[in-house]
């Protein structure tokens, strides 16, 4: 399947910066020991065979999901092959014990990705879901940061959001708040960041969800009002990498807006999808209608869709890369711009943010409203709004 046919391209974006920097890039790769945190999931893995085979002299990985990890190992093992390097996995929680076992027996990286994330618009429904976004997104970032200010690390990269841009949602907020510990942070050490588009066909996504759909001989259903910027996953993996390797400090990349980064619907990638693979989309009035003709419509050749606009929580109408407030280089490189951050950050809030957060937990109760108003308090133009609607009560 051509995936940059489906998301409306004929070309790699970052071909020519890849090409321009790629004996810089190698040799930084073979001189230089990686631990890849959060390394199974889409990006994680893309990052991962980035690195692989650029032949690094150790590359650790983390991730808690075993069975992802396994696919990775099989997958570099199929495509790439070995390496004369070290190269380990470990199924492990970064917020756990046993995560900080390990770092304490070895922890001694050059380079030092963290690439986990709660991802989901739809964990922000309930406080539960939404306390591990912020241990996640922004408690454990912070903490291997600490660990890798400790262990001599040269330089940490970690993903943020196109969704941290002015954040609607309460992930991209929480990535934006990941922004302001960064950049305290990066008064003791080297860090850079990315926000980047959807990747397509990445782990939960909806795109990678077209692929369950049409195993089980389910409908598939899409927004067809919402438009989105797509990278692959191989994409992400360089952007991260380049990110990493040759941002300077409290660099954030992003994928330049240019004629070869498209915007396209949900609903027009699922029509192409369907053509890709020789079914007919049928457009259906209803969820119920959808699921009825699942039954007997492939065999005509025929796919049903169910194609409706969007009303859910958290949805951004557009998305931008960067704020009118922030200060770019767009000259660097062909198809990355690099926003450049001052040490811009406010002590009292993240040390309260820190503390309110702490009591939440240590009390075992807080609703959602709670997290919500120390969110506001941290983004005062934060554009979050209820509408009581989640993606969870979409097909």
């Amino acid at each position: 399947m051509n995936m940059l046919n489906l998301i409306g391209r004929n070309s790699e974006l970052f071909e020519e910066d890849i090409k321009q920097h790629d004996k810089e890039l190698r040799e930084i790769v073979a001189n230089s020991t990686f631990l890849v945190i959060g390394g199974a999931g889409s990006i994680g893995q893309a990052v991962t065979k980035e690195i692989f085979k650029r032949n690094p002299k150790k590359l650790h990985v983390v991730d808690i999901s075993e069975n992802n990890m396994v696919e990775l190992v099989r997958d570099i093992r199929s495509s790439l092959g070995y390496i004369k390097g070290e190269f380990k996995t470990f199924a492990l929680d970064i917020g756990s014990i046993e995560y900080d076992a390990f770092i304490k027996s070895d922890g001694k990286y050059d380079y030092v990705l963290n690439l986990s994330a709660l991802k989901h618009v739809r964990s922000e429904k309930d406080p539960f879901t939404l306390m591990r976004m912020i241990d996640v997104n922004i408690e454990n970032t912070d903490k291997t940061i600490g660990q890798a200010i400790e262990n001599g690390t040269k330089k940490y990269f970690c993903v943020s959001t196109d969704k941290a841009a002015n954040p609607v949602n309460m992930m991209g907020a929480s990535k934006r708040i990941m922004e302001m510990f960064l950049m305290r942070r990066s008064l003791q050490m080297p860090i850079s960041t990315a926000r980047f588009a959807n990747v397509a066909f990445s782990d939960g996504s909806l795109l990678h969800g077209f692929n369950q759909r049409i195993q089980k001989r389910q409908p598939l259903s899409a927004p067809s009002d919402i438009k989105r910027y797509f990278v692959t996953p191989k994409e992400s993996g360089e952007l991260c990498l380049m990110s990493c390797l040759l941002g300077e400090n409290r660099d954030i990349f992003f994928p330049k807006l240019s004629e070869k980064l498209h915007l396209i619907t949900f609903a027009d990638i699922a029509v192409k999808y369907l053509k890709n693979i020789g079914y007919e989309p049928y457009l259906c009035e209803s969820e119920e209608e959808a699921r009825e003709l699942a039954q007997t419509l492939p065999d005509q050749g025929k796919w049903p869709c169910y194609f409706f606009t969007s009303d859910t929580t958290g949805e951004k109408d557009f998305e931008e890369f960067f704020t009118d407030k922030e200060v770019l280089d767009m000259n660097r490189f062909q198809n990355l711009g690099v926003i450049k951050n001052e040490a811009n950050f406010n002590e009292e809030k993240l040390n309260d943010f820190s503390l309110k957060i702490n009591k939440m937990k240590q009390n075992k109760a807080w609703s959602k409203e709670e997290i919500v108003k120390l969110f506001f308090r941290m983004i005062p133009d934060f554009g979050h709004k209820e509408t009581g609607k989640y993606l969870d009560n979409r097909m």
